[in-house]
């Protein structure tokens, strides 16, 4: 009877990644110098066909982009008082994305309800934007090619090696199942 839980305990630890260990030079962010308004630093192209309208942006947000050491820039335009996302949790998100050109590809605020995902499912840019704020917050995200959809792009949305940008609001992150 104890067989399967201590089984399913050892399969549980072992498809857990390790955390990631920087060196001294990684864990300070590189600023990127100040960018004039525009789609990818503001609230995104306008949209006549979004039921919800994004919340508001804090006075002090940044007008300058972080950048990491993947290559992804972002800015932190709410900072959520909640706490933040780990990669396996589930997040609940309303969302705006679109090329350099301006053209949406994808948004939550069109239907007016928030959607709810594993971060560990989406794209690697989002799974590492998302966890620099808290419930509450949002970020506006810089994806460069390779944390989006790279080369192959994204059939009918997406050209191949598109840089992507999003605002994202998170309302509730759900913890993944975990093992006592």
């Amino acid at each position: 009877m104890r067989w399967p839980l201590v089984l399913f305990l050892m399969v549980a630890l072992a498809t857990q990644r390790p955390p990631q260990r920087l060196s001294a030079d990684d864990d300070v962010p590189k600023r990127d110098a100040p960018q004039p308004a525009s789609a990818a630093t503001s609230l995104g192209p306008a949209d006549p066909k979004q039921k919800a309208k994004p919340g508001p942006i804090d006075e002090d947000a940044p007008q300058e982009w972080t950048r990491t050491k993947s290559g992804l820039k972002y800015r932190v335009l709410r900072k959520g008082k909640g706490p933040k996302p780990g990669e396996r949790d589930n997040v609940v998100v309303h969302y705006k994305g679109w090329l350099d050109d301006g053209t949406i590809f994808g948004s939550s605020y069109r239907s007016g309800e928030t959607t709810t995902f594993p971060l560990v499912r989406v794209m690697k840019g989002w799974t590492e934007g998302l966890q620099q704020i808290g419930a509450g917050g949002m970020i506006a995200l810089e994806v460069p090619p390779q944390l989006g959809y790279g080369a192959r792009g994204k059939k009918g949305e997406i050209p191949p090696n598109a840089r992507l940008h999003f605002i994202i609001e998170l309302f509730a992150i759900q913890p993944a199942f975990k093992v006592f």
